[in-house]
């Protein structure tokens, strides 16, 4: 799915299995972290920390109600009510924040933040 991206200037993306093993970016900061239709709670402190100054995380996945129209539909991987911006508060500034229905490519309720490293 990476590969469109190879001829992107200024961007390097990087693909790795964030669950199994130890984090494979230790130490590593990024001017974007991007995560899309992924929960994994335990990641989100290393998430924060790969942000470098002034660096952005863009984040989008599924939040409750989304049980209402397929999967997922585990509380473990829906985002409660506000998570992504209790998970940036005091670390990140936010741009733009939306807990919301979106009916393309599917139904779904998602959570969206854009957010920058306070510097």
């Amino acid at each position: 799915m990476l590969s469109w991206l190879s001829g992107a200037a200024n961007v390097t993306a990087r693909c790795a299995d964030l669950e199994k093993g130890p984090w494979p970016f230790e130490g590593q900061r990024f001017a974007g972290v991007v995560v899309v239709h992924y929960l994994w709670r335990p990641l989100f402190s290393r998430l924060l920390a790969a942000v470098a100054p002034g660096g952005a995380l863009i984040y989008e996945t599924f939040a409750a109600g989304n049980e209402r129209y397929g999967r997922p539909s585990n509380p473990d991987f829906l985002l409660r009510p506000g998570e992504l911006l209790e998970v940036a508060r005091g670390r990140l500034r936010v741009l733009a924040y939306e807990d919301l229905f979106v009916s393309d490519p599917k139904p779904a309720m998602v959570q969206r933040i854009c957010a920058v490293d306070l510097l």
